[in-house]
């Protein structure tokens, strides 16, 4: 079993010659970009956004483990790794496809809101399932 066979979404995110700062590498700001992108595949996966509910980044961070440079392409490894009552936790590994390694992790603690009340809201029963379905796709139990 390989290191990634327990993400069930992959996304690949082209390094644009705009994502790079002065010193010649991707500058920090676009890796919370890149996750973002990649937790919308999740979540395209589940159909989160068919729900009456709406998803809030509550916290999220990166650990930056080497510098990207353009040209390169990013696979991005997406799975859940917690389930609260309202929220859930999210891991991402970054692979460069230049580099052949791991480039970042990353890490966000998602909270489902009531659209209407925009209060936090208890995960709907059928997002829930559908997270459980989808992790256990790739034989990944949830904590």
């Amino acid at each position: 079993m390989n290191q990634f066979s327990e993400y069930p979404v992959i996304y690949k995110q082209n390094v644009a010659w705009g994502d790079m700062d002065a010193f010649g590498h991707v500058n920090n700001v676009q890796y919370y970009r890149y996750i973002e992108s990649a937790r919308i595949a999740y979540f395209d996966a589940l159909q989160v956004f068919t729900e009456d509910a709406l998803t809030v980044v509550a916290s999220s961070q990166c650990k930056y483990l080497k510098p990207v440079f353009y040209p390169d392409q990013l696979t991005i490894y997406t799975r859940i790794d917690e389930m609260r009552n309202s929220a859930i936790r999210m891991h991402y590994i970054l692979w460069s496809e230049q580099q052949n390694q791991v480039v970042a992790e990353g890490e966000a603690v998602v909270v489902f809101v009531d659209k209407i009340e925009m209060k936090k809201m208890n995960i709907p029963t059928v997002l829930r399932e559908r997270i459980i379905n989808l992790e256990n796709s790739v034989q990944h139990d949830l904590k």
